[in-house]
């Protein structure tokens, strides 16, 4: 005991001077006058009072005195030392009084002590405690800490709310939580629910955790819909709740209970029997549930294949989703949506008329391989999809739409030209046998080093939205022009072509090789040969697989030793061009985006300037199973039929048939003697084993109009971010619960432009965060300046109350690069002129 005793008394001493201490039962004298406590003086109260007060006060003011009493404390009328008590501190020898001074709390909360003594008995609880006190604690303080120790969260309200609610048992079971278990067991039940009706507005008769947390998915439901059920056992709670919903919703730590439970309320609430009623708009900004994506996504399919929704309100709408809960789950579906939305306006707008073969190149090379590249990034997101059958009717409409309106349509108009051509030329378009000489040359005439990449059957709507991507990099220019590819346009032959050359030949019975000035140009040792040949030995080829594993020092000396370098690449055409995984061909094509943008990367890190991207054939694809129309009605037969492809065969002798397109040697610009002929339009020949959705060797637009980009390096930056303002309106004073703030992005998000991301919220002047947050998104390409604005309502907490009368500020903050923390951006200031709704004890 005398050990308690000195450790509570020095505690004491280190807040007071003097202390009192009234032995009532008369029992601790011994420990009393044992005690020994560096610097403090002990003296006895007995009747002595006048003469302890002059010597405390006048003689020795600054001395410490521990001041003891044997019996009970007297009357305070009869209490000569009564003004000098009050004035300093008291010891205690109860538990409670103990307790406190291991708190380092004063007498006046034994109360809470003795209320919930159980909570007090564990040295472990009391130390948790005693870290989150603080001097200035009330006593309703000094109780959410109590519960902050009980279920192990940070002493905040919402902290603490948080923790219940992922203690709570799994569906629909109201049992109490192991958490709430204890609230209860130390007395804190009555308070906890004081707090909720404070803090929430929850009010019950019959209060608990699952009770409340179906009651605040219900308010948050009906609040965005105007539509808040009237109920006197559960009056609507405060926007307080909606904004805790909207905090606890975006933490990743709680994301697993959020979904559960969110799961939960909405079979108690019945919420897919009520969104059957619901139009499909007036959920865009409620991301409480889950079904209320699939809701959005199944109401958005037929909308969109009715056509009674514009491309620009999908774009829209599938962008206020982003900033949904589910929207990472359901991304493919909502990315499928809006590129089917305006596949169907572009193909509802085309027109496919074709006057002449450079017409054909140049209208699809501005307009029409558009529809080409929307079907792809539809598709490609469909199959990224995890539930496909949220779109299945959209996507059979959009395959049906693409194969029949635009594909086979756009192709029977180009056969109809490509039937009058007497030789594989088109004026005005680079044919691919020229590539070296129009496009590599020109650097090494000006003693420029170059390199090239070859990306196997990449169209030209892909080189397309690879230059895009390519513009977007700091310090990167690029241009695209299209090519004409070689025929038949299949990958021997298109490798070929690329290379410097001055004839090249479809070898003989040799499974389509061909051959370069009377020089093989099978695989890339053999075209390397060919390029060292041609640049006295200043040129060489690789895979972009080596290149790729080759370290800086590595990669900096292989193009210092060359003037050319070539390098292949090939994941499209690998995968396209197998039956069991040609399906997976629109997914080859997001990968190689990636890869050819991480290429160009490591090529300039290695003081690659000039860069050059091209293919060597494109193809058509088509995601379903093709008809019995699909294929050519005919087979080839002649004196020999030396190769058989999909797309094209090759022999001597060859019958012309009224479904193929016969071409010899010379009309396609190629040495030697052998025939081509290839089916008209889109169709297939039939070859066993083989697959027939993702073909190439014919003669269509999506085939033989391939890129050909052109990048450099600049040495200065070309980035700029968007400029956001904030546009107040007319007021600046807040008066209701709730303010809408419109913003303007003031320039369209272009490939040098990039979008900016922004948290915004309303503050107090000491930095306090008084509403909800919202990540905003500014990334909006609209050239239309009214289409880049928009507006944001911010729900105020009871802590805006607080600060009634004052200035508070809407601040913009922007996330410090490659850190969590975030800076100011921009800020204007409003003014609170609302009436109190509630008092405070803390």
């Amino acid at each position: 005991m005398n050990e308690r005793i000195a450790q509570a008394l020095t505690r004491l001493f280190d807040r007071h001077r003097l202390v009192f201490w009234y032995d009532a039962k008369q029992e601790l004298r011994a420990d009393f006058e044992a005690l020994t406590l560096p610097g403090v003086e002990k003296l006895e109260i007995a009747n002595n009072e006048y003469g302890l007060k002059y010597r405390i006060l006048r003689e020795q003011p600054e001395q410490k005195f521990l001041l003891y009493k044997e019996g009970e404390r007297p009357a305070e009328l009869d209490n000569w030392l009564l003004d000098v008590e009050l004035a300093h501190g008291e010891f205690r020898t109860d538990q409670g009084a103990l307790w406190l001074s291991e708190l380092d709390l004063g007498l006046d909360f034994l109360p809470i002590v003795q209320a919930h003594a159980e909570f007090f008995q564990s040295a472990k609880r009391r130390e948790a405690l005693k870290s989150r006190l603080r001097p200035d604690d009330t006593a309703g303080l000094i109780r959410l800490k109590m519960l902050s120790v009980c279920v192990g969260a940070d002493a905040r309200m919402d902290a603490v709310v948080k923790q219940l609610l992922a203690d709570l048992p799994e569906a629909r079971s109201a049992s109490p939580s192991a958490k709430f278990e204890l609230l209860r067991k130390y007395g804190l039940e009555g308070f906890l629910w004081e707090q909720m009706k404070r803090h929430f507005g929850y009010r019950s008769g019959e209060p608990g955790i699952l009770d409340f947390v179906i009651h605040l998915f219900r308010d948050s439901y009906h609040e965005r819909l105007s539509s808040q059920p009237v109920s006197a056992t559960h009056p609507p709670l405060s926007a307080d709740a909606l904004v805790f919903l909207k905090r606890w919703k975006d933490s990743r730590q709680f994301e697993a209970c959020f979904e559960a439970l969110s799961a939960e309320c909405a079979e108690v609430l019945g919420i897919e029997q009520d969104l059957q009623q619901r139009d499909f708009r007036a959920l865009i900004e409620i991301d409480c549930f889950r079904l209320i994506d699939q809701k959005i996504i199944s109401d958005l399919v037929k909308a969109i294949a009715a056509r009674t929704v514009s491309s620009g309100d999908v774009t829209l709408w599938v962008r206020q989703r982003r900033q949904g809960h589910w929207y990472n789950e359901f991304r493919h579906h909502y990315e499928a949506l809006d590129h089917a939305a305006h596949f169907m306006q572009a193909l509802g707008e085309v027109s496919l008329a074709i006057d002449s073969l450079n017409d054909g190149v140049n209208r699809y090379c501005k307009s029409w391989y558009r529809l080409d590249q929307l079907y792809r990034k539809f598709t490609y997101h469909v199959n990224a999809s995890a539930q496909p059958s949220l779109t299945e009717h959209l996507n059979n409409l959009i395959a049906n739409l693409y194969s029949n309106n635009f594909l086979l349509k756009l192709n029977d108009r180009w056969q109809g030209l490509v039937d009058t051509m007497a030789r594989w030329d088109i004026p005005g378009i680079s044919l691919q046998r020229h590539f070296f000489q129009t496009w590599v040359q020109p650097f090494l005439n000006k003693d420029n080093k170059v390199c090239v990449i070859v990306s196997d059957a990449m169209r030209y709507e892909i080189g397309d939205e690879l230059i895009s991507l390519i513009r977007q990099e700091d310090r990167y220019g690029a241009q695209l022009e299209p090519a004409l590819a070689m025929l038949p346009s299949f990958t021997q032959l298109g490798m070929a072509a690329l290379l410097p050359n001055q004839s090249l030949q479809l070898a003989d019975g040799d499974g389509g090789a061909v051959r370069v000035d009377d020089q093989s140009s099978l695989g890339t040792a053999n075209r390397s040969k060919i390029l060292k040949a041609a640049l006295k030995e200043r040129g060489t080829a690789i895979t972009s697989e080596d290149f790729m594993r080759l370290n800086r020092e590595e990669s900096r000396e292989l193009l210092k030793m060359h003037d050319v370098l070539y390098l292949y690449h090939n994941r499209i055409d690998h995968t396209g061009d197998k039956l069991h995984s040609e399906g997976l061909a629109f997914e080859a094509v997001e990968q190689t985006l990636e890869d050819l943008v991480r290429l160009v990367k490591k090529l300039t890190a290695a003081n690659a300037n000039n860069l050059l991207i091209t293919a060597d054939h494109g193809f058509i694809y088509q995601d379903r199973p093709l008809e019995e129309s699909d294929y050519a009605g005919v087979e080839a037969e002649g004196e020999a039929v030396l190769y058989r492809d999909r797309r094209f065969v090759l022999g001597r002798g060859l019958q012309e048939k009224p479904g193929l397109r016969h071409f010899t040697s010379a009309q396609l610009g190629l040495a030697g003697n052998l025939e081509v002929q290839i089916p008209k339009s889109i169709n297939r020949l039939r070859l066993k084993g083989s697959g027939s959705r993702f073909v190439h060797g014919g003669a269509t637009l999506q085939e033989v109009v391939i890129p050909v980009l052109k990048i450099n390096k600049k040495r200065q930056s070309d980035i700029s971010v968007v400029d956001v303002a904030i546009l107040p309106g007319a007021s600046k004073i807040i008066t209701a619960g709730q303010v809408a703030v419109a913003f303007y992005q003031e320039q369209p998000v272009t490939e040098k432009v990039q979008a900016r991301l922004l948290r915004a919220g309303l503050f107090t002047e000491a930095g306090e965060l008084i509403s909800d947050s919202h990540e905003l998104n500014f990334d909006l390409t609209a050239e239309n300046p009214r289409e880049r604005e928009f507006q944001v309502r911010f729900l105020l907490t009871r802590k805006a109350d607080e600060v009634n009368g004052q200035d508070v500020i809407l601040r913009l903050e922007e996330r410090h690069a490659g850190t969590s923390h975030h800076k100011e951006y921009k800020s204007i200031p409003y003014t609170m002129r609302r009436s109190f709704t509630s008092d405070f004890d803390f």
